[in-house]
């Protein structure tokens, strides 16, 4: 008999569902000898289902038992979960109430599912034990992260004790985290009935720094900011400013990339959401990974005045920003609000023309980096085109590219890697 209500630390689960109605079933099977139907044969079909739906979520294969109830425990945010991926807790007695409830789910893990059988008169059970799943796809996390969750159920199915179990769901949660925080790179915010909230951005473009061709300077820079921030050194909110299609956001992108392993996340964040920054400051504050706040395209009009709550965010409020929150922002515009000339000659009469034109560069003058992304001239624009075509292997000869390289920008926005990237698929596209 297997009594889910006797856990502490491990309630309020996301995907429950399944949960109850198995527990529901198996206890049953206890004190019935012959095979029935009816809703206990519903029942198990729909949670066959709902764990094969599952397994296309997230690309899981083996036995999707297991898959699953290794997903509740990774995701489960706890007092107990969230204290293992910030420190070591020892013995204490949180950890001896989540032993408790591990000892629940080793149950769980230990399971006959043969017994259903026996109860239902099915025959798919032996399906989900040893799935094969159709593809490696699985669009709710990342490959790496997919396959470290199924060996953490294969690892916790064969443990032989319950300090075992506890040890290798602790390990986890050390190396990864707990939660969607922990399992996903990038967030965007939303809103529910409780305020503003995080949620996971599942699909990420894989791009590499080394996909950004040129530019070495203005991505050491980055780089080396990125880098201390991750190691808690002194670092500053950063603005990379420039021309259009040279690579601002990809930068940012690749950053994640590279550093998501280290503990970095990246919250999007759009121009409207700017109130909602210090709601998801107080979510995020405690947590062991690196936040940076990413304002993509970021620039303001004379008559817009969402950029005050920025400034305040910054630098300037009363509550200092937590030590693993940084803000990037990618812009057109090098002081990011619009300037005229009328602001300098005093068209507009105002009393102090010199406070009208400090207001306007006291947003960028709060990220203390600015790196610049300028427009390749020809011959760096070629040196571009030549790399990615060689990279991605178009069979031309580099005259015949330069030279169809050289028509293509004419009319689609001139020299920049935007155009020397979209050049290069159109060839691909031919071949």
């Amino acid at each position: 008999m297997i009594n889910i209500d006797g856990l502490i630390v491990y309630r309020n689960f996301e995907d429950s569902e399944i949960l109850k109605m198995f527990v529901d079933v198996y206890n049953k099977t206890e004190y019935i000898s012959a095979p029935v139907k009816g809703s206990e044969f519903a029942m198990v079909h729909s949670m066959i289902g709902k764990l094969i739906d599952l397994a296309a979520k997230y690309g899981f294969s083996g036995n999707l038992w297991h898959n699953y109830l290794t997903l509740l425990l990774v995701n489960n945010e706890n007092a107990f979960s969230k204290a293992c991926e910030l420190r070591s807790v020892g013995d204490c007695s949180l950890k001896r109430l989540a032993i408790h409830d591990f000892m629940i789910f080793r149950e769980l893990f230990r399971c006959d599912l043969e017994a259903i059988t026996e109860y239902i008169d099915t025959s798919v059970i032996s399906i989900i034990t040893n799935y094969k799943r159709l593809d490696d796809s699985g669009s709710a996390f990342n490959k790496r992260i997919r396959n470290c969750i199924c060996e953490l159920s294969e690892r916790l199915a064969e443990s032989r004790s319950i300090d075992e179990f506890a040890d290798s769901v602790m390990d986890f949660y050390r190396r990864f985290g707990v939660g969607k925080l922990g399992l996903h790179k990038a967030f965007r915010i939303d809103r529910d009935e409780n305020g503003a909230c995080i949620v996971p951005i599942t699909n990420i473009a894989h791009v590499r720094l080394d996909d950004i061709v040129g530019y070495e300077n203005a991505k050491k820079q980055l780089t080396d900011n990125t880098e201390a921030f991750l190691k808690g050194k002194r670092c500053n909110n950063c603005l990379i400013f420039g021309d259009a299609g040279t690579g601002k956001s990809s930068s940012i992108k690749a950053i994640l990339n590279k550093y998501y392993e280290d503990g970095l996340r990246i919250i999007e964040v759009y121009r409207h959401q700017i109130k909602d920054i210090n709601e998801i400051i107080t979510i995020i504050k405690n947590r062991q990974y690196k936040f940076i706040l990413y304002m993509d395209d970021l620039s303001f009009e004379d008559f817009e005045t969402e950029y005050k709550y920025l400034k305040a965010v910054i630098e300037g409020g009363l509550e200092k920003k937590p030590p693993n929150v940084l803000i990037y922002a990618t812009s057109n515009r090098r002081h990011l609000i619009k300037e005229s000339f009328s602001d300098r000659i005093d068209q507009n009469g105002d009393v102090h023309k010199t406070d009208t034109l400090q207001e306007k560069l006291s947003l960028s003058a709060r990220f203390g980096i600015s790196i610049y992304f300028g427009s390749p001239d020809k011959k760096q624009f070629e040196n571009i085109v030549l790399t990615l075509a060689k990279r991605d292997g178009v069979k031309m000869t580099e005259q015949e590219l330069l030279r169809e390289a050289n028509r293509w920008e004419l009319s689609h926005g001139g020299f920049s890697g935007r155009t020397a990237r979209q050049f290069v698929d159109y060839l691909l596209g031919k071949q």
